[in-house]
């Protein structure tokens, strides 16, 4: 396969729609995973988002009392609801049960965004983790309160997974017509695997011997594991979006109609990381690239990748976190490629992800790990064991991952909100410390990148063998004396890694100062016998980039 940039000439008048910084998300049924765990990974991306460890502790609430709704994107106050009288602990997004929630948002069609709503995405989330011990709980919350209050975002998707089931749902609302959402709720099968990344995914509904169940207010397919909106298909149609026949209804095609944006940009991300479980992905590179939909001038994108798939091998823990830093590597969309990428092949690219020549729009490849990502978590949910909130700031292939146990009581101040923000330097922020590694990074990605993979290994390695260990240790702990421990623990590991990084700049300043690369030997730079500094290797461009750049430079 070729690089497809040049296709992308072909798109002369071609508009993005939904957010082009949002986020990635993958999901992980127990049985296909190598511990037996269920996971499901968050890539919170955007320019204006700070990067901290979200906490809110178990609390008791008097009988009447309100609780605040405020837009989690904007901070706008939305009012306020009915408080329940108890309320769980949560750490990221998973609460002290396991219980997880991560999403990622598409936009859809501007008619369904309710502007007069009362619960944004984002407090939905929230609320259903504070509330709900299991996931399809959390599904009748969380459908329960729009229905009551209305849906305040733009179209949605949730990972919702507990430590027996994982699934996945999209949601959007219905433009203030009405109070509501029109949503679907698809089981992840416990040996597959899933992905979203801001483009909705559900497709064709299973009608056939499905049944409207007056209790829970919403249908129910044939076998319990599809649930959906008793009005998906009729709001669809009593608001024109859609004609056909109820058989051939697609909940994606109709409202999040697919745009080149929406799978060059986003369903690629999916692809790629669909294609390191299966022998076959391949053949969805022209719809994911959005090669199929440029050519037929936009009436069809090609036929979609599935929802869900068995993997051709069980997920580790520590793969999945590699899967959470893909750029594209080895595929044609490798954004570390190609002249844009510089002479040090970095991912990073200015003016954002399309540039306009002439009458042509051309477009830059979005990975998952991109630069503008505040944080990254990988729930990971153990039955029968503590559950861990892996997380860390930044972009991920540039971060580390540390254990945060779900159950703590605190956490660490690195990652505290009001410890600095967007605009506030703090020295004790991991946002602050990580963002000035990964800059200094991207000016020569090729070479810096190795040094910095090195120091994380070491980190992972280290945290990924003492999960058993403490397994072992709080076994028979009384409860209160366990969760202490894993909070000491969880606070020891934030803080000193964000120290090492801090150490780490240190020396990738050093190494790397003024355009060259000093020498070391055994972890120490070179000095001469008299203690003065060794000359440093001059770091030359590529051949290929020195090509580039011969007819601008003076020559014999």
């Amino acid at each position: 396969m070729k690089r497809i940039s040049t296709l992308l000439t072909l798109a002369v008048v071609i508009l993005l729609s939904g957010r082009t910084d949002a986020c990635t998300n993958f999901l992980i049924g127990k049985k296909a995973s190598a511990d037996g765990s269920a996971m499901i990974t968050y890539a919170m991306d955007s320019y204006t988002a700070y990067g901290y460890l979200d906490f809110s502790p178990a609390a008791d609430h008097p009988k009447g009392s309100k609780r605040a709704i405020v837009d989690g994107d904007t901070q706008k106050p939305l009012g306020e609801i009915d408080e329940v009288e108890h309320t769980y602990s949560v750490v990221g997004y998973m609460n002290e049960h396991q219980l997880a929630i991560m999403e990622t948002t598409w936009g859809g069609r501007e008619a369904c965004w309710d502007t007069t709503g009362g619960i944004d995405y984002v407090s939905l989330m929230r609320i259903a983790l504070e509330r709900c011990r299991t996931a399809r709980e959390a599904i009748d919350v969380m459908t329960s309160l729009v229905a009551q209050y209305g849906y305040a975002s733009e179209g949605e998707s949730f990972s919702i997974a507990d430590t027996s089931e994982v699934w996945l749902m999209d949601m959007t609302g219905k433009g203030g017509k009405e109070r509501g959402a029109v949503w679907v709720a698809t089981r992840i099968p416990d040996d597959c695997i899933s992905a979203h990344a801001n483009q909705a995914r559900t497709t064709y509904l299973p009608l056939k011997g499905s049944r409207y169940d007056k209790k829970k207010g919403y249908c129910v397919s044939k076998d319990g594991n599809v649930i959906w909106s008793k009005d998906v298909i009729s709001f669809a149609r009593n608001n024109g979006f859609y004609s056909g026949e109820d058989n051939a209804f697609s909940y994606a095609a109709v409202y999040n109609p697919y745009e080149f944006s929406g799978l060059y940009v986003c369903e690629a991300r999916v692809w790629s990381f669909f294609r390191r479980f299966s022998d076959d992905m391949d053949k969805y590179f022209d719809y994911a690239s959005g090669k199929t939909f440029l050519e037929s001038n936009g009436q069809t994108p090609g036929e979609p990748m599935p929802l869900y798939f068995k993997p051709n091998h069980k997920v580790g823990l520590q793969e999945l976190k590699e899967c959470m830093r893909d750029q594209y590597e080895g595929t044609p969309l490798d954004i570390t490629q190609g002249t844009a990428a510089g002479p040090w092949h970095s991912k990073l690219r200015y003016g954002g992800l399309t540039y306009k020549m002439d009458s042509t729009v051309y477009w830059y490849e979005r990975p998952t790990a991109t630069q503008q990502t505040a944080c990254v978590l990988l729930a990971h949910i153990r039955p029968h064991k503590e559950g861990i909130m892996w997380f860390g700031v930044d972009d991920a292939a540039t971060s580390l991952l540390v254990p945060m146990y779900c159950r703590i009581n605190s956490i660490p101040e690195c990652y505290r909100l009001g410890n600095g923000d967007l605009y506030t330097y703090s020295p004790t922020s991991a946002w602050w410390t990580f963002n000035i590694v990964a800059n200094w990074v991207y000016t020569k990605y090729e070479r810096m990148i190795v040094d910095l993979q090195k120091v994380r290994s070491i980190w992972e390695d280290k945290f990924n063998s003492q999960i058993s260990v403490i397994d072992e240790s709080i076994a028979g702990m009384p409860d209160a004396q366990k969760r202490e421990f894993l909070t000491r623990y969880s606070i020891a590991q934030a803080e000193e890694s964000t120290a090492a990084w801090k150490e780490l700049g240190i020396y990738l300043m050093t190494k790397y100062l003024d355009g060259v690369e000093r020498r070391e030997e055994n972890g120490q730079f070179l000095r001469n016998e008299w203690g003065n500094p060794e000359s440093p290797n001059r770091l030359s461009y590529s051949k290929p980039y020195l090509q580039t750049i011969s007819n601008e430079v003076a020559h014999e």
